[in-house]
């Protein structure tokens, strides 16, 4: 689906409210919020939830209505999701902009945004993970800039100790 006035698309992909609501910002400021209506993106924010089943292996008696009871806060999570986000943009003075929730794994999510919107740009943001927990949780953001069918830009949310670059600008 190519934007119907013909600024290439950039997905936001986010799924995880510290790491990529600070990414969302700094997307915000940097792409959107000075250029008023003629930013030179339509955006795509592909909000990853995940399954029930995923986070929680229960199988038995009495877990379908534990399996609802965890549905119905992940719905409730992702509505105040959408609804930060949406404040956010409101914030920026960024209106033109389409928000989806979509369930599944995160890194397939933002990959098949990536592809069904005919992305020119992803956006994600990095949780920061050192070697060793990159390894063994993974990470969305590696795993996107190695599979996302267009380029990808990284996010990392500075650290309390990193060093105020605004003064070397």
């Amino acid at each position: 689906m190519a934007s119907t006035d013909n600024k290439p698309v950039m997905v936001m992909g986010l799924y995880d409210s510290k790491h990529s609501f600070y990414a969302l910002e700094w997307t915000l400021e940097r792409y959107f919020a000075n250029f008023g209506p003629n930013c030179p993106f339509k955006l795509v924010i592909v909000l990853a939830r995940p399954t029930p089943a995923s986070v929680v292996g229960v199988g038995g008696p009495g877990s379908g209505a534990f399996m609802t009871i965890i549905e119905s806060e992940f719905k409730r999570k992702a509505t105040r999701a959408v609804d930060e986000i949406k404040e956010i943009c409101r914030k920026k003075s960024v209106e033109d902009v389409k928000v989806e929730i979509v369930e599944g794994n995160p890194r397939k999510v933002i990959c098949d945004a990536v592809d069904r919107h005919h992305a020119s740009i992803l956006v994600v943001g990095s949780h920061g993970y050192g070697a060793v927990k990159r390894a063994v949780l993974g990470s969305v953001s590696d795993y996107c800039a190695h599979h996302a069918h267009c380029s990808v830009t990284i996010v990392k949310r500075p650290s309390k100790t990193s060093i105020d670059m605004s003064y070397f600008r």
